[in-house]
């Protein structure tokens, strides 16, 4: 009973469940025939003698040993209620730290799953959780800690242990150990093919740093160069040109794969500690000197930052870089807009670039990347080429809500309004990203909802003759895509609008692009349901005939559309099940 109270009372988690346990089948053993419980009686009695009571009669002995198996079986009740309790909490601490890993959000995951150990402490899942969004932030010594607690809860968790733990082995060692985990165990193939990715790039990484060490020993000239100019800017009080000569030197002198190794060893990042260069590229309103050195320096990351993902991370760890990235792109030289775009898209083209965008305020990038829509230069295409490379991850969709209502929506409905003035390719484009986002099941609900950019996109398709453009026609298709996804959505602004909605559509019935004429379809499909008002007046417009002659030559994704337009109108009208009758022989 001793050793049943001390495992009890264990900050062990193991031992105190193994206690519970034995508690628990004692317990049980007490409600066999009272022969037998009086027999175990005297037998714990005689042996615990010396512990529970060394005077007073053996009937004194029994009464007290039982009085205290009743109150450890009230114990033990109360402390499985508590761990239930704690369980659920610590499971559903440990969902939100999921989802908060699945977007990106890597500092509130580890918040997430903390909060869920100080339920549980013993609950291996959240260890090893832990570990891996502590991996994703570079902090291993933290990740092999919380590795060896999962261990010790769990010893068969040894492969994820494992992983954490060749964090620190060599890279070449933790790549192959990983491709042969990836080989034994499938269903970890995400998880492992994350620790390939990562043991490749330090592999990488270290090849680099050796090669370039071994050259710089040797006499290399562009390892001279490069520190010769890193020092010159390093040096206070010079005038903004000096600085501007140096930095385009540079960009020059890196441009290579061991210049942008010599970059990264000899602290070439570290170059906005010169306060001069640092106020032109931090400042508000900027004179033409400082204009061209925030361009010198945007062109110097280029160069050091093109195809090297370690430089790329260094980079952004720059507080003032990560910072100010959008405020470049919304001054006023275009000059500074073009480069900065140049830059971003180094990031966003690839997974691991976006990744680190992604651990940025992103917030306000969807109303300042949009507005270059309204540019005729190619600053509008890099725009949207970003744009389009964020728009489907998850942790963008949910930092784009905070000023989704506010800011990015008027943007839109005004771009939508003034189609003919704006680069229609890039709005084009611009409304497939909105369509993007609308996977995002909120930003879709305040499209949606918005009476305003339902208007915008109807005052688009009225503006479609013909002879329009090959780019107004690219905007047509892109706006019927958009409303076909809001469509998804049921709300009182669907049904107010639900009838010029359908006129709309129905009068691009007759156009020549098939693609537009599916679509059209397609939205039918969504926006009858909603109005009894809307069939009748596609029905005034000999809805069914047409949709007749759709299924007739129609390919299969028109056919579908059509076959659901018909549905829609059947089951609400009178009228269409006999035109159906008539017209379909």
């Amino acid at each position: 009973l001793a050793n049943l109270l001390q495992g009890l009372s264990s900050p062990d988690g193991a031992v105190r469940d193994k206690a519970i346990a034995e508690t628990e089948k004692r317990l049980q053993e007490q409600g066999g025939s009272r022969e037998e419980e009086e027999e175990e009686e005297e037998s714990r009695t005689t042996l615990n003698r010396t512990l529970i009571n060394t005077s007073g009669s053996a009937r004194a002995e029994a009464v007290d040993a039982g009085g205290f198996l009743a109150a450890l079986e009230k114990d033990a009740k109360e402390r499985a209620q508590r761990r239930r309790r704690n369980e659920q909490l610590a499971n559903a601490l440990k969902e939100q730290g999921n989802e908060a890993f699945r977007a990106g959000d890597f500092a509130l995951a580890i918040q997430r799953y903390s909060q869920g150990l100080d339920r549980l402490r013993d609950k291996q899942e959240l260890y090893t959780n832990r570990a891996q969004a502590y991996l994703k932030l570079h902090e291993y010594e933290k990740a092999i800690s919380d590795c060896e607690w999962a261990l010790k809860v769990l010893p068969e968790m040894d492969i994820i242990g494992t992983i954490f733990q060749l964090k620190f082995s060599s890279p070449l060692q933790s790549r192959q150990c990983y491709e042969k985990m990836l080989q034994t165990d499938p269903q970890k193939e995400n998880l492992f093919k994350e620790c390939v990715e990562e043991a490749r790039l330090e592999e990488k990484r270290l090849r680099e740093e050796q090669g370039a060490e071994r050259a710089a020993q040797a006499g290399s000239a562009a390892a001279a160069s490069i520190q010769e100019l890193l020092q010159r800017i390093s040096s206070p009080g010079q005038h903004l040109l000096y600085y501007t000569g140096a930095i385009r030197l540079l960009a020059e002198a890196v441009s290579s794969g061991s210049g942008q190794t010599f970059f990264r060893t000899n602290n070439g990042f570290s170059i906005l500690r010169n306060e001069t260069v640092r106020g032109a590229f931090c400042a508000e309103s900027r004179s033409p000197a400082e204009v061209e050195l925030c361009v010198s320096l945007l062109l110097l990351w280029r160069a050091a930052c093109a195809g090297n993902e370690e430089n790329q991370q260094l980079l952004l760890a720059q507080p003032a870089v990560s910072a100010q990235l959008a405020e470049l792109l919304c001054s006023g030289s275009p000059q500074i807009h073009r480069d900065t775009l140049a830059l971003i898209s180094l990031f966003s083209e690839h997974h691991r670039g976006r990744r680190l965008l992604l651990r940025q305020d992103l917030s306000r990038w969807l109303q300042i990347l949009l507005a270059f829509v309204k540019c005729t230069d190619a600053r509008a295409d890099s725009a949207m080429n970003i744009l389009s490379d964020l728009a489907g991850e998850q942790r963008f969709q949910a930092q784009c809500q905070a000023k989704f209502s506010t800011d990015v929506l008027p943007l839109f409905t005004q771009l939508l309004v003034c189609a003919r003035q704006v680069k229609q390719a890039a709005l084009a484009r611009a409304v497939a990203v909105l369509g993007s986002l609308c996977a995002d099941v909120g930003l879709r609900a305040q499209l949606a909802q918005s009476r305003e950019c339902w208007q915008g996109c109807l005052q688009l398709l009225d503006g479609c003759p013909a002879g329009s453009s090959p780019g107004y026609l690219q905007c047509v298709f892109a706006v019927l895509g958009l409303m076909m996804n809001l469509l998804l959505e049921s709300n009182s602004t669907i049904q107010d609008l639900a009838v010029p909605i359908s006129g709309r559509c129905l009068a691009l019935l007759s156009h020549q692009d098939g693609r537009i004429v599916t679509r059209a379809i397609g939205v039918l499909s969504r926006v009858l349901p909603a109005s009894p008002s809307a069939v009748e007046e596609v029905l005034r417009g000999g809805v069914v005939k047409k949709m007749l002659k759709f299924l007739k030559a129609g390919g299969q994704l028109t056919c579908s559309y059509a076959i659901k337009t018909l549905a829609s109108c059947t089951k609400s009208s009178r009228r269409a099940q006999e035109e159906l009758l008539k017209w379909d022989k």
